[in-house]
């Protein structure tokens, strides 16, 4: 269930820092984190796609409550969701690269496939 995880961080700093990665991820395709983060990252990424499915207002006004630039909820309504428009589900993949060098996290990239 995605939102379960606090990741070590107070609930406003939490979302504000979900919020950015979805944003990011959406934006450029990939990125590097730690797993957990990931996890929650690919969560809400793939509730956003699939609202983005459905080319409405509504949808988009719910999107851009979310996602915090309007230029990447443009490109996911115009480019990304049309491109899973057959596909229910499985728009990010999870690939791990191993220990940080610093604190030894386990690192990965999400991107969309």
């Amino acid at each position: 269930m995605p939102g379960t995880r606090k990741l070590g961080r107070p609930t406003d700093h939490r979302t504000a820092m979900l919020r950015g990665m979805v944003t990011f991820l959406l934006k450029n395709g990939k990125i590097e984190t730690t797993v957990t983060r990931a996890k929650e990252v690919r969560a809400i990424t793939e509730k956003m796609i699939t609202l983005a499915k459905v080319d409405s207002l509504h949808n988009k006004r719910q999107a851009l409550a979310y996602i915090t630039e309007e230029d990447v909820v443009k490109k996911l309504f115009s480019e990304i969701a049309p491109k899973y428009k057959d596909v229910n589900g499985g728009y990010c993949r999870i690939i791990k690269t191993g220990p940080r060098r610093g604190d030894a996290a386990e690192m990965c990239i999400i991107e969309l496939v």
